[in-house]
């Protein structure tokens, strides 16, 4: 039987019947015409080149199957393979995809952080108009009017446009009585709040006719006033936010000072050179006076 197989040249290029798996790194050797099962052996692929290149006299595999597995290992840091680095980049672009109301934003157009943030900004803006803009990202009337204030924003580079986000600021709103979205406040000055009204895309004309009422310049006979006082305490009293504020003072009402009345008849009198007349408490002796002198003269 031996001499067969060896006259048979099992590991000649005609009998012998390789296949390598790419995903395992695996080589199977095994003859046509033998037809003994095959045995799966594992070995080292450097053990499987010096078994190939043997002759067949001295061969040990005789028709069995040699399957050789890979290092399947990890590849290195520095051996990534291409489709890692796209799927990457990918997820970057992704994460800092741009939110809608961060689109087509103008140079005075800005989103406020916080209520301390909000009330320095009003009190900074001296006698420019302020647009305070209450929005949502979750309200479509929101963001269908987005790209038609950041037009008006662009037309009226002397407004400011504040921008507060109601998911994130959902208690400084509370506070401030904004329970309606899209909202709108316009602040100037020393005259404070100017009006405060909600609409949507299919009402932008009255936004647009209070941006013309109160955009004229105008100068402020006082200092900026910003938020209203109570809402300035309301903001302070809220513990979910970090703000203090100090009310002031109420200062007593003047009271006008008493002045001495002069009696006018006491000069007309002293003019005239008449005589004066005579107090009140001595009337009565003046009329027991007059009764007497008409008595004695026989009245």
């Amino acid at each position: 039987m031996a001499d067969v197989l060896s006259k048979a040249n099992l590991f000649s290029s005609s009998n012998v019947c390789s296949y390598q798996n790419q995903q395992q790194n695996s080589v199977s050797v095994f003859a046509k015409s033998c037809k003994l099962k095959g045995v799966a052996l594992k070995v080292k692929p450097q053990a499987l080149r010096s078994q190939i290149t043997r002759s067949s006299s001295c061969s040990d595999f005789l028709g069995k199957r040699v399957v050789v597995q890979g290092n399947q290992s990890k590849p290195r840091r520095g051996n990534l393979p291409r489709a890692s680095s796209v799927v990457a980049q990918t997820g970057l672009k992704l994460k800092y995809a741009q939110k809608w109301w961060e689109k087509s934003l103008q140079p005075n157009m800005r989103e406020v952080t916080s209520a301390q943030d909000l009330v320095d900004s009003l009190m900074n803006a001296g006698d420019k108009l302020v647009v305070v803009d209450f929005f949502s990202p979750g309200c479509g009337g929101c963001k269908a009017l987005h790209p038609k204030l950041c037009q008006l924003a662009e037309m009226n580079p002397d407004v400011q446009f504040l921008q507060v986000n109601y998911e994130e600021h959902k208690s400084m709103c509370y506070s401030l009585n904004v329970h309606v979205l899209p909202f709108f406040r316009f602040y100037r000055g020393a005259h404070g709040r100017l009006c405060s009204f909600s609409c949507t895309n299919a009402t932008i004309k009255k936004f647009k006719d209070a941006l013309a009422k109160h955009t004229p310049d105008r100068c402020s006979l006082g200092p900026t006033k910003g938020l209203e006082e109570k809402e300035l305490v309301a903001l302070a009293a809220n513990r979910d936010l970090s703000f203090t504020y100090a009310p002031k003072p109420v200062q007593p009402a003047a009271v006008p000072a008493e002045e001495e009345v002069v009696p006018a008849t006491a000069t007309s009198h002293s003019e005239q050179g008449l005589p004066l007349p005579l107090p009140i408490t001595n009337l009565k002796a003046a009329q027991d006076s007059e009764e007497k002198t008409l008595v004695s003269s026989g009245r």
